[in-house]
């Protein structure tokens, strides 16, 4: 493993975990010796990446990255292109709406809106840039059925069925034939669904955005689970069709839509 793939271990690390952790819990979770994080650790720390929480040695991000990658989302066009439709999706909806990319062989959050202005709401806070688990969430699903099996099932093998960063609801797929039935269940429906998946007491639909054929990126409403009936999604499908279809159209008119200018 080069410098440089251990130096980005380490921030992916640290990345989830933002109060910050010692150096001998991050060296145990990211299988490297201890002396060798410390050193990685302080290097970031002169760049500015890292700083030190406590005296006794906790290390988090600073938010230089953070700032790094939202001002490079700002000058990548996605929200020129996507915030008025998202914005009119979830004033229609009046639920959370979330744009993802693909980006290789994941898919990113990339952009936001959130509908619910009061009452019980479902609103996660910060999630720009957070590659999304595949196989417990809607957006992450809506993808899966996109391919065939095989792939898709490539797809979860290299991220993991369960979700390492969090633990799922009871509604996520525990084996690779339930996720195989959930994926043939959302192609006949047109959309994904979950429910008690990717967070306990959540619900979400979600459908790929298309551009010349090809799939870009996704789509999805969520919402506390009481109020995102199968009933209720059912009722916003055809808006999220109407969304996604407009960005898919809309596509070209951005820089940053890797899943549609890799062959290009």
């Amino acid at each position: 493993m080069s410098i440089l793939e251990k130096s980005l271990n380490i921030i992916e690390f640290l990345a989830e975990r933002p109060a910050g952790l010692s150096v001998s819990h991050i060296a145990q979770r990211v299988n490297q010796p201890a002396s060798g994080v410390h050193r990685t650790l302080n290097e970031l720390i002169r760049l500015g990446y890292v700083r030190q929480v406590q005296d006794q040695g906790d290390y988090a991000l600073t938010m230089k990255l953070a700032a790094l990658g939202v001002g490079f989302l700002g000058r990548t066009g996605v929200g020129d292109v996507a915030q008025p439709i998202l914005d009119r999706l979830a004033q229609v909806s009046g639920e959370l709406i979330r744009l993802s990319v693909i980006d290789g062989d994941d898919l990113i959050w990339v952009a936001v809106a959130q509908g619910a202005t009061g009452g019980l709401r479902y609103d996660p806070g910060q999630e720009q840039g957070v590659v999304v688990h595949l196989a417990s969430s809607a957006g992450g699903q809506a993808w899966l059925a996109s391919m065939s099996d095989e792939e898709a099932l490539e797809r979860v093998s290299r991220q993991g069925l369960i979700n390492p960063s969090k633990p799922s609801g009871p509604g996520a797929p525990r084996t690779i034939a339930e996720l195989l039935e959930i994926l043939a269940e959302t192609r006949k429906r047109g959309y994904a669904r979950s429910v008690d998946s990717y967070i306990i007491g959540m619900a979400a639909m979600a459908m790929p955005v298309r551009s010349g054929g090809q799939v870009i990126s996704c789509l999805s409403i969520a919402a506390p689970a009481v109020r995102m009936t199968p009933e209720r999604m059912a009722e916003l499908a055809p808006h999220l069709s109407a969304a996604a279809e407009e960005i898919g159209l809309a596509a070209n008119g951005s820089k940053y839509f890797p899943g549609l200018h890799k062959h290009g």
